[in-house]
């Protein structure tokens, strides 16, 4: 015949193995989901790392190529300069006539304000408002767009690590979970199975805050 005192115990046990084998059962899925979305982190960092670098590349190349056409421009007004201080017209509308769109603007712009004579003016076409190449704007835009890819990559980073600690502080409750099936002790033993609820409960609710990854 099983004394009560003895059945209480059995009882206590095994609810106690009960609530560990759960626990066990969790965390090892909740483990295996975290640990799958820590490498799609890492696969969306990838790709944001590639994405930022093809952006700089194409910023680099608009601002080189704004570079070249502002250098083309100052040549062609240098020349264009000297012939009009030489007095030679002809050869100074050569000039005019081989001027690049965008700079055209301006240098007629800046025409208009009578540099020669006005104070006020603007010493070259280069400092009007209307000079403003297009390549240059493409580079600005560009390098704003590599900033923020350069943050998503950022966020990326961080999210694969915040799964990877979620991967610790599940092995943490395995490892509790896993001890209480060892220890006879019934008062250590539910310490061990609480601890390792609170540590479970507790990344779960973490977890779920987290963004989810699913792309193929």
């Amino acid at each position: 015949m099983v004394e009560p005192a003895d059945a209480a115990t059995a009882g206590r046990r095994n609810r106690a193995e009960l609530l560990a084998t759960v626990l066990l059962v969790v965390a090892a899925v909740a483990t295996s989901w975290s640990s799958y979305q820590a490498a799609r982190w890492h696969g969306e960092q990838a790709a944001a790392t590639s994405r930022t670098s093809a952006i700089r590349i194409q910023a680099a190349r608009a601002d080189s190529l704004a570079d070249s056409q502002t250098q083309v421009d100052v040549a062609t007004f240098i020349a264009w300069a000297d012939a009009d201080q030489r007095g030679d017209a002809k050869v100074a509308d050569f000039y005019v006539d081989r001027f690049r769109p965008e700079f055209k603007t301006a240098f007629e712009a800046w025409l208009a304000t009578d540099p020669l004579t006005s104070p006020g003016a603007a010493k070259t076409p280069f400092a009007m408002p209307s000079y403003a190449p297009a390549a240059r704007a493409t580079a600005d835009k560009l390098d704003a767009a590599a900033e923020v890819s350069a943050a998503e990559v950022t966020r990326d980073i961080q999210r694969a690590s915040n799964y990877v600690l979620t991967v610790v502080l599940y092995s943490v409750a395995l490892f509790f979970a896993g001890m209480s099936t060892k220890i006879r002790n019934p008062l250590l033993r539910l310490t061990l199975v609480g601890a390792g609820c609170a540590v479970l409960l507790g990344t779960l609710v973490w977890v779920a805050t987290f963004p989810i990854s699913l792309k193929v």
